[in-house]
């Protein structure tokens, strides 16, 4: 990827920052580099919400201290089933407004949250421990959820909820492009920011302190594994942000409960926008609840 030249300077600005800070003490630069790969790069900007969302109830969450918004739509003839739309890093719910309409359609509410650091909530970060943390909420304190579809970190981060559901709880899921791993992640940013092996060490020292799990257990593919209730898991071949080398291991696997749709041409982000796919998850989620 062709770097533009704001982008190269301000790489080279938390470069030379992170290794000055590692030269004092290696802890605080993988406490600083951590802060900066959760932080979404485009900021909270102010969109305009499109008009589906003005017909929804508001809806307030909190989590790690801070207020998350979300919305409830309510189907005209409900079938009594709740569908949680999740967003991906640097996104936010408002994106999703095309599948809104739809699955009301077909009888289900639908439920959609900004996680936290991103579109009208509150926060600075966002990783894939705080947005589990989140869809378990939403599940366990206002909906119990009958579908979820995810895209991207929505993705890795519902597929860590989910698993810690008893089985019988566990919803039918559509992975749009999802996170497959964070070993990759932080291989992307270490490329993008070439801080040295000692800060990866403690960073990932730093991960599994705070979660208590190691930065393995962060991984879709695995956590999907160990699940059995019907998953939809789409993903385009030139995905240049989730690649789909890193599906490769589960798709060769088969798992009868996925049913994978495979695209090509369709990108990271256009895959959920594209028309078919749309009519693809709402038909799939009907099915699963029928």
């Amino acid at each position: 990827m062709k770097l533009k030249l704001a982008q190269r300077v301000v790489i080279g600005y938390y470069k030379t920052k992170l290794k000055t800070l590692a030269l004092l003490s290696p802890k605080k630069a993988a406490e600083a580099s951590f802060q900066l790969f959760c932080t979404p790069y485009s900021g909270k900007p102010k969109r305009k919400a499109p008009p589906i969302f003005h017909h929804a109830e508001k809806l307030k969450l909190e989590i790690e201290g801070l207020q998350v918004r979300g919305w409830h739509w309510k189907a005209d003839h409900s079938n009594g089933k709740t569908i949680l739309i999740a967003h991906g890093f640097d996104s936010c719910a408002y994106k999703f407004d095309r599948y809104i309409a739809p699955l009301k359609r077909e009888g289900f509410d639908v439920v959609a949250f900004d996680a936290p650091g991103h579109g009208t909530s509150e926060g600075k970060i966002l990783n894939a421990r705080i947005y589990r943390d989140l869809i378990l909420k939403v599940h366990n304190e206002l909906f119990p959820l009958n579908g979820i579809m995810a895209h991207s970190l929505g993705g890795l981060a519902t597929s860590l909820a989910v698993e810690q559901l008893q089985p019988a709880e566990r919803p039918p899921l559509v992975l749009i492009a999802p996170a497959v791993n964070t070993v990759r992640a932080l291989d992307n940013f270490f490329t993008f920011l070439p801080l040295g092996n000692i800060i990866r060490q403690e960073m990932e020292l730093l991960i599994e302190q705070i979660g208590q799990q190691p930065v393995s257990y962060y991984a879709t593919d695995r956590a999907v594994l160990s699940m059995t209730q019907p998953v939809m898991w789409i993903h385009d071949e030139e995905d240049d942000i989730c690649p789909f080398e890193d599906v490769q291991s589960i798709y060769q696997q088969a798992p009868k409960h996925v049913d994978f749709v495979i695209t090509k041409g369709l990108g990271h982000s256009r895959i959920y926008r594209e028309s078919k796919i749309k009519k693809e998850i709402v038909a799939f989620l009907k099915d699963k609840n029928s």
